[in-house]
């Protein structure tokens, strides 16, 4: 195969970048499209030589996407008109646009590309801009399939569902039994007879045990769920991923935030097989947006929370500092996502800000497997 022209739009921080260098394809991305200036600062940080286009896609036109002469798309449209928690405005959100526009434009390209790849948030597969996706797909003759991953079929202790497409021209076709349905982890290879996923996960529903809050605000049926997490042993434990760094008490929960906190937060250990997904606001906001790591491990985390609440607040501060809780470092974040040693951030980019990108970015690995199948 010759090299092949990849367009990353969407780019961010270029994890789609990472993920192509990590298939081991022979490709260039020719160029990389954001608006985000503080992602386009760490884009050209780590990737000095690839063309970066600081503008809309709306404001490139189908002139300025010919010239390109790509063979492959790769995007990661914005998620927030499709995520679960957001307003879900799917088409009628102004950012939504800019995805729609591409769309647009696909057909009437000189050189339509031979394979798109596209990765947003679980909600996307039941929206109108899908639907509108998958029309434009079948319309310009091409082969696809859908998906929904996380990174814990791939033996990653971290739990991001995200929908996936790949999309090859025709005559071109996949190398496994494609099916209109989205599938649920990786593909069988075509000899094999075993699950689709690497392993399986219990459900809530499958928990045979049920009953009364055990401690914080779990039940014995969520309890179960994550002790049968931490005995998935296809999936590495966290302490692989961990980075020790000069100042780490900087990352420590302070006493207000535990005080307020501790019974919604999702408590994991170096021991652990899993975490739950990081958003943007990680270290800013604490509940739903990320798990916290026990630092010290000598103590029970049963055994503080037990009777938690019958002490005065000093005494419950007391006891939550035993556990030394801390946040994971914007580090061993991109560790779980598959970011490689060699990216870095400028040193002028905050804390708060690396948290914000990687929040937004995608798993390397994920999307490196999926374009290894979308070629071969």
């Amino acid at each position: 195969m010759d090299r092949l022209r990849v367009l990353e739009l969407y780019s961010g921080i270029g994890g789609m970048h990472y993920a192509l260098k990590e298939s081991t394809l022979a490709a260039e991305v020719v160029a990389a499209v954001d608006v985000n200036t503080t992602a386009n600062e760490i884009y050209k940080h780590n990737f000095p030589n690839t063309p970066l286009l600081p503008k809309t896609i709306e404001g490139m036109t189908l002139q300025d996407f010919d010239k390109l002469n790509f063979d492959m798309i790769l995007m990661s449209p914005p998620c927030q008109p499709f995520t679960r928690i957001g307003l879900q405005g799917d088409v009628t959100d102004p950012r939504t646009k800019s995805f729609l526009y591409i769309l647009d434009l696909l057909p009437r390209l000189s050189k339509r590309p031979q394979f798109v790849l596209l990765e947003n948030v679980k909600g996307f597969e039941t929206s109108a801009a899908r639907d509108a996706l998958l029309n434009t797909l079948r319309q310009c003759d091409y082969s696809f399939q859908e998906f929904l991953i996380t990174p814990t079929h791939l033996g990653i202790p971290n739990s991001r569902l995200r929908y996936f497409l790949i999309a090859k021209r025709k005559p071109g076709s996949f190398s496994f039994q494609t099916s209109e349905q989205i599938m649920e982890g990786f593909p069988k290879p075509l000899s094999s007879e075993s699950a689709n996923t690497l392993h399986n996960h219990p459900t809530p529903s499958e928990s045979k045990s049920s009953g009364p809050i055990i401690f914080k605000m779990e039940t014995a049926q969520e309890l179960e769920r994550k002790r049968n997490q931490d005995s998935q042993e296809t999936v590495r434990r966290l302490q692989d991923f961990l980075h020790e760094e000069e100042d780490m008490d900087r990352y420590l929960l302070p006493p207000k935030t535990l005080l307020r906190y501790a019974v919604l937060m999702d408590i994991v250990q170096p021991s652990s097989r899993r975490s739950v997904c990081f958003t943007k606001g990680y270290g800013h906001y604490v509940e739903g947006t990320g798990s916290v790591l026990q630092s010290c491990v000598d103590v029970e985390l049963e055994s503080v929370f037990k009777s938690l609440e019958l002490l005065s607040e000093d005494d419950q501060i007391k006891q939550l500092l035993l556990l030394k809780l801390r946040y994971f470092t914007p580090r061993e974040i991109a560790n779980l996502m598959g970011f490689p040693a060699d990216f870095t951030f400028p040193e002028h980019i905050s804390v708060k800000q690396q948290y914000r990108v990687l929040g937004n970015s995608l798993n390397v690995h994920v999307v490196s497997n999926l374009i290894r199948l979308m070629v071969s």
